[in-house]
This record gives C-alpha cells, sequence and structure tokens, in this order.
C-alpha cells in the first residue's frame, strides 16, 4: 500500500469523529514563514504555542517569494495575523547547492534543458538569508508597517531560536 493509500484509510478513520472546532473560522495571530523541512513540521512544540494562533507558510529554502508575500499579505490583512516571524534553521539542504550547480545537474539527468534556468532560492548563509527575507517583507508596501518582522534560525542541534537583527551589529574592534 503507496503512503497515499494509508493516508486515505487514515483519513476514513479521522472523519468518524470530527473535531466540531474546525468548522469555527481559524483566527491565527502569528504568521509564520518556515522551511518544508519536516524536522520543522512540529511548530507548537517547537514555539510553544497552539496550532489555532500559527498561520503557517512553509516554502524551500525558505525563501520570502512573490507568492510568500501574497499569503503574508493575505494573513495580514484579511486573516488577521499581528505578527511576522521568518524561520530559518541550521542544516537546511538547501546550503548544500547553488542554483546553478542543481540546474545542471538535472538537465543532465533528465536530458532535458527547457526548464533551466530555474530558481531553487538556495542560499550559503542562513543569518545573511534570513536578514534578506526580513528586508523583502519589510519592503512591501501592503504588510502593515506596525507589523513586528522579526527572523529566527533554528539551532537543529539544541533546538534553540537565535533571533537574527535585520541589520547585523557592527562589531566593536
Amino acid at each position: 500500500m503507496s503512503l497515499i493509500d494509508k493516508a486515505l484509510a487514515a483519513n476514513r478513520n479521522y472523519a468518524k469523529m470530527p473535531d466540531p472546532k474546525l468548522r469555527q473560522r481559524p483566527a491565527p495571530r502569528l504568521a509564520v514563514v518556515t522551511c518544508m523541512d519536516p524536522r520543522l513540521s512540529d511548530l507548537p512544540a517547537i514555539l510553544g504555542l497552539p496550532h489555532a494562533d500559527l498561520d503557517v507558510i512553509r516554502t524551500a529554502g525558505p525563501a520570502v517569494t512573490e507568492d510568500v508575500l501574497g499569503e503574508l499579505v493575505a494573513s495580514n490583512r484579511i486573516i488577521g495575523t499581528t505578527e511576522i516571524m521568518l524561520l530559518n534553521h541550521t542544516g537546511c539542504g538547501f546550503t548544500t547547492f547553488t542554483d546553478e550547480e542543481l540546474n545542471k545537474k538535472l538537465t543532465e539527468a533528465t536530458r532535458d534543458p527547457s526548464p533551466a534556468p530555474m530558481r531553487f532560492f538556495s542560499y550559503k548563509d542562513p543569518e545573511q538569508h534570513t536578514r534578506e527575507q526580513i528586508e523583502k517583507v519589510r519592503s512591501h508596501p501592503w504588510i502593515a508597517k506596525e507589523v513586528p518582522v522579526r527572523g529566527f534560525v533554528l539551532d537543529m542541534e539544541s533546538g534553540l531560536l537565535r533571533e537574527v537583527e535585520a541589520t547585523p551589529k557592527e562589531s566593536v574592534t
């Protein structure tokens, strides 16, 4: 049985006792943009917040793309979230290649260059990437200026969040 078939069977059991709270419109307060990495799937445990408080936007990287910006605008202006958290992490697979390398590898593997060059939003430094993502969100004219936009890197070894300042603090020498 495939995983999708297992999921469908489990869903039939789930549907036998639906949660009446799911009929209510959600009212999350925090929009979280995070990576699609499955290690970040349990955000309520990682952040200590209930599912109901979280509007989770998962993306590769996590990259703040035009689509993600649209979701953040809707989250803030329509759903009513009041804060935005950008959550990167150490050990992200998107730090292990460049867009150019992956385009070349896929073109060679498939013998089809027609999709290239695709943008995969690879990066090398999680903190710098977080700063760039903060700037993309902060500079969007439809994200309310009073909404806090903060970025973090989750250390996958310790489980601790480290806040990343939008602009790096200058070191004193």
